[in-house]
């Protein structure tokens, strides 16, 4: 049988490895995460226009016969008006039946009164300042439904950049005043995460225009571009 060891001893070793291991609160690093955020303005440089034909006719084919003429029409005078053919595609297309709405007929007895096909495409417009000029265009070949107008700037990161300095500017003015209430300085940067907000964007709805009328006003404003940045700053006691 093995001697069993004497309280005083487990004690001792016990007391001993205490005295060995450094405090857990001097192993963990310390930190001030905070974030900063900046802002940019910029003009768009880029349109999208989405724009369609809708038809109505007795029949199916008639219908999809004459809107397939119809939108043959927009897309021939899009190329006329310099619009690279890579910059407008086909974005939606349908052909569904049209029941009676009499009030009189009830939900089992409406049936088909004629056939409604609609073809969209949407404009991409790489010069902003052709946008109500195209809309014209659109309208007076034949467009009968022009809508969803978007705004952007396609070079929205690189005009971040400047931003980015100043939100890391903004995340360390926040830090130093935290530092200062807790009586600590600030060390080096630990880690550095950029946001992922998107970049906004102006959307307008424009009613149905069946046919030409005056120059459509068009005002593109200037997006504002925000980046957002989390820092966390090792930090140190006042000596």
């Amino acid at each position: 049988m093995r001697p069993m060891k004497s309280p005083i001893t487990i004690a001792s070793i016990f007391a001993a490895a205490l005295a060995a291991t450094p405090a857990l609160a001097d192993d963990f690093p310390s930190a001030i995460s905070v974030s900063g955020e900046a802002t940019v303005s910029a003009a768009p440089d880029l349109a999208h226009i989405d724009a369609g034909v809708a038809t109505d006719a007795k029949t199916a084919k008639e219908a999809s016969d004459a809107n397939n003429a119809a939108m043959g029409k927009v897309l021939l005078a899009l190329k006329g008006a310099g619009i690279d053919e890579k910059d407008y595609q086909t974005s939606r297309l349908s052909l569904q039946p049209q029941y009676a709405t009499s009030s009189k007929v009830s939900e089992t007895q409406r049936g088909i009164v004629s056939f409604r096909a609609s073809n969209r495409v949407t404009v991409r417009i790489r010069d902003v300042t052709k946008v109500a000029s195209v809309i014209d265009t659109l309208v007076t070949s034949g467009a009968n439904d022009v809508g969803n107008i978007s705004f952007e700037v396609t070079q929205a990161s690189k005009l971040l950049d400047g931003a980015r300095e100043q939100a890391l500017a903004d995340a360390r003015r926040k830090a130093e005043i935290y530092a200062k209430a807790a009586g600590v300085t600030l060390g080096v940067p630990l880690a550095i995460t950029e946001g992922g907000a998107p970049v906004p964007m102006f959307k307008a709805r424009m009613a149905p225009a069946p046919m030409a009328a005056a120059p459509v006003p068009i005002a593109t404003g200037e997006e504002t571009l925000s980046v957002t940045v989390s820092v966390s700053w090792a930090i140190k006691k006042e000596p």
